[in-house]
């Protein structure tokens, strides 16, 4: 047996004693997850709240926890599979759906709205908390609050990212808001997704299927550039440096400001 290094108090009911990763709390049975695992086991550690202080979406693990749902004020379960044993008759209320292939909405509906009614928390559970129960979930909030089908899956898709609903459930969903509505939304496909935004394309240069053929760079006219000179009516070959002005000099120019002297070789020297 491996030593028992440090005392951990249980994440449900607040009990310090030693116990290591992995192993069962013996007072309420809540497993302390390992460091793999921690996240994941954590986040399943408590079921998902559907509607405030209301209506609880989770699996049968959380259903085995008591002291857990005892925490959340829950009172009552409603069971989805047959096949889960319901372990605390003493402690809950409980509904069973009897069928283990079509799921019985409208039973279900009925426990759900009286739980409601009296204001009674209820955990809703299947074995995993991905297909039955969010799927008995989705068929009360078409029921209850007149929702479609795309918005009661998106719902609860957000509250539950790990929903998962199978093909077949999924049709029962579309023939249960047929039977409310008259009528199933075309906007709802076989298995609903979320319509997200979509993000903004990025183009690196690479022109898009559809868009048009882009026009040449070379056939259009482009702004003129701040460094470019403008060009000169005066000739460069006129200009020479240090040169006397000749015949070919612009009437007016800087050349004849000052006509040339012929004692332009004398010094002029102050007499003072």
């Amino acid at each position: 047996m491996r030593k028992r290094e440090r005392e951990n108090p249980c994440g449900v009911c607040g009990h310090y004693h030693k116990y290591e990763e992995g192993e069962v709390c013996g007072i309420c049975g809540h497993r302390i997850p390992v460091s793999s695992e921690k996240t994941s086991i954590q986040v399943s550690a408590f079921p998902s709240e559907i509607l405030p202080d209301f209506l609880y979406l989770g699996s049968y693990d959380n259903a085995s926890r008591s002291e857990l749902l005892k925490t959340q004020g829950i009172s009552r379960v409603l069971n989805t599979v047959p096949a889960c044993q319901n372990l605390y008759k003493n402690s809950f209320t409980y509904h069973c759906l009897q069928d283990e292939v079509t799921l019985q909405f409208d039973d279900a509906n009925q426990f759900l709205e009286q739980c409601e009614k009296d204001k009674a928390r209820v955990l809703v559970h299947c074995m995993s908390g991905r297909n039955r129960s969010p799927a008995v979930v989705m068929a009360y909030l078409m029921k209850s609050r007149g929702w479609r089908l795309a918005q009661s899956y998106q719902w609860v898709k957000e509250r539950r990212p790990s929903v998962q609903l199978t093909e077949a459930v999924s049709q029962q969903l579309q023939e249960y808001e047929q039977k409310i509505f008259g009528s199933i939304d075309n906007n709802t496909p076989a298995q609903p997704i979320f319509q997200s935004v979509a993000a903004p394309l990025f183009n690196i240069g690479f022109p898009k299927i559809n868009d048009p053929p882009p026009v040449p760079t070379f056939n259009t006219v482009s702004a003129p550039s701040i460094f470019e000179r403008q060009p000169t009516s005066i000739p460069p070959n006129e200009f020479t440096f240090g040169a006397i002005p000749g015949q070919n000099d612009i009437a007016g120019g800087p050349a004849n400001a000052n006509p040339p002297s012929s004692t332009a070789n004398d010094i002029q020297m102050d007499s003072s």
